[in-house]
């Protein structure tokens, strides 16, 4: 049997037991959790799975979601997708950028990579108060597909100009395992 793959993402009001009800139905369904990312925002929790299992076991996890959305009191969103295409060509990198906290950050770099059509792969961003100062101050890092046929040190340059005029504290360096 071939294999199908669901994304699911969940975001409700933060309270002990939702990675357990939610990974519990995966499991009882036959299912398999391949990737997560979970994270509490504010005072809501937000999770993002993907699920694979055979056409049956998907479908029957697929009918079970309006009655988890009642009980954990989410809203809940499913899926099915393909397989991912061939990361073959891409470079894995990495970017992080640290500065005082501003408008326009993300957007900026999402700007930067997107006019040169580097696939923003994963992103995560933080806001925070300097040690000492109390300053607000914001990171970002993001995880990158940089396309084979780009001028690496090229691409670093331009980075690293782009952080210049920006006041921001950045860096373009390859992912590391």
């Amino acid at each position: 049997m071939s294999v199908s793959n669901f994304v699911i993402s969940a975001v409700g009001v933060d309270k002990p037991g939702i990675v357990n009800t939610l990974s519990e139905a995966v499991l009882e369904c036959g299912c398999n959790i391949a990737d997560s990312r979970m994270a509490v925002l504010g005072g809501e929790f937000a999770i993002i799975l993907l699920v694979t299992g055979n056409w049956n076991t998907v479908a029957k996890l697929e009918s079970l979601l309006p009655g988890l959305q009642d009980k954990l009191g989410m809203t809940i969103v499913a899926k099915r997708t393909e397989q991912r295409r061939s990361t073959q060509n891409l470079m894995p990198y990495a970017a992080d950028v640290i500065a005082l906290d501003h408008p326009g950050i993300v957007y900026n770099l999402a700007h930067f990579f997107s006019s040169r059509h580097i696939n923003i792969e994963e992103l995560q961003t933080s806001s925070y108060r300097a040690a000492h100062t109390g300053t607000p101050m914001f990171s970002v890092h993001m995880e990158v597909g940089v396309p084979s046929d780009l001028h690496i040190a090229d691409l670093r340059e331009a980075f690293m100009d782009f952080c210049d005029e920006r006041n921001l504290d950045g860096v373009l360096e390859p992912l590391k395992g």
